[in-house]
């Protein structure tokens, strides 16, 4: 896999992905799709130490994204960050997801996080073990938080502590 920083011309193909993923309501707590427009302030967020970075293949097609968050936007938090992980339809299941979790984790120091989170639904199984199988552990459990379609769902928070 090939990883490279996103361009603005990335963002109807980020959309894309992001959106086939609403419908299964368990990976966003978003219930409708979102447009190109709406994420334009999302992606501009994004800087060197808060990568957005395609994921392309061999034949180069965009098959994914990666993106680092900051976690809740203060300076003392400025070594934690959140990482998101969003695969193309057709390219789930094939162990993508667990070499780009890989590459990012590899980039942290790059980046200077030290601790790098994951905020997953209780009922999103195949995230979740993607994560514990990257080292990842439960740090927190919100009960109840979201809903989606009527149901309560429980959020998850992972997190793994990178060592320089």
């Amino acid at each position: 896999m090939i990883y490279r920083d996103a361009t603005i011309k990335d963002l109807p193909k980020i959309v894309e992905i992001y959106n086939s993923t609403i419908q299964g309501r368990m990976v966003t707590a978003d219930t409708e799709p979102v447009s190109v427009g709406s994420r334009r302030s999302w992606f501009n967020e994004h800087s060197k130490q808060r990568p957005l970075w395609i994921i392309e293949n061999a034949e180069v097609q965009t098959v994914g994204w990666i993106s680092f968050q900051s976690f809740y936007g203060r300076p003392a938090y400025h070594a934690t960050a959140e990482i998101s992980i969003y695969l193309d339809p057709s390219m789930r299941g094939k162990g993508i997801g667990q070499e780009a979790l890989a590459h990012g984790i590899s980039q942290c120091s790059e980046l200077q996080i030290k601790t790098l989170l994951g905020f997953i639904f209780a009922h999103n199984a195949p995230s979740l073990k993607l994560f514990k199988n990257a080292g990842f552990q439960e740090w927190a459990l919100l009960p109840n938080v979201a809903v989606l379609d009527g149901i309560e769902r429980s959020l998850v928070i992972v997190g793994k502590r990178i060592l320089e």
